[in-house]
């Protein structure tokens, strides 16, 4: 048996979408089950997202500290944003990123991990990237607004990272599965091994 995920689709009677929102919607498919059976499930239509692990010289890890209004917490988490533009390059929508909530730039990007946030209810796709060679950005800085005017940043130890995950002091999912990844990877084939920046990405396709 290889241990790999594999694309599907069951057939879909009806489909509606009671909510359309600025960003994300809300869609109920009719879902024909293995037995014949008809079931609706409700989930989240999301565009996708990209986060960024940015890992300086000194083996820290760049995190920002933000308020998250639907669990009611200021959560520390890594840069990460939606991909705006459909079909566009993750890559650089990570570079923005990065640029724009911690105004640093990096020379070395690697592709760390692809996941599914919540795929029992959302279909939001995240590729985290392992960004190095770490220095702070030109120009002038991105003009916060809403939660982020109230962003703070700090740059912390990967091991004093691990620490925190397991003592379920931190819980943003991209900060978990990226330093988790991180850690992995070293202890596996290396950081070297990790896929280049502009791997192909099937659950959002992008031009290069």
């Amino acid at each position: 048996m290889t241990i790999k995920d594999t694309p599907e689709e069951w057939e879909i009677r009806a489909t509606d979408t009671p909510f359309v929102g600025n960003k994300t919607s809300v869609r109920t498919d009719d879902v024909v089950m293995p037995d014949g059976s008809v079931a609706a499930r409700d989930y989240q239509v999301h565009p996708g997202s990209v986060a960024v692990l940015a890992l300086d010289e000194e083996d820290r890890v760049l995190l920002i500290n933000q308020y998250r209004h639907p669990v009611r917490h200021k959560l520390w988490e890594i840069p990460a944003g939606l991909l705006d533009v459909p079909g566009e390059n993750p890559l650089h929508a990570a570079q923005r990123e990065l640029y724009e909530e911690a105004h640093v730039k990096a020379d070395d990007w690697r592709v760390l991990t692809d996941v599914y946030t919540s795929p029992g209810g959302c279909d939001e796709a995240v590729r985290i990237f392992l960004a190095r060679g770490l220095s702070d950005a030109e120009g002038k800085r991105f003009e916060a607004e809403h939660e982020e005017t109230d962003m703070e940043s700090a740059r912390v130890p990967v091991d004093e990272l691990v620490r925190r995950i397991l003592a379920g002091d931190v819980h943003n999912n991209c900060l978990v599965v990226g330093v988790l990844s991180l850690v992995a990877a070293r202890a596996g084939d290396g950081l070297q091994a990790l896929r280049p920046a502009g791997a192909p990405w099937p659950a959002r396709p992008f031009e290069a």
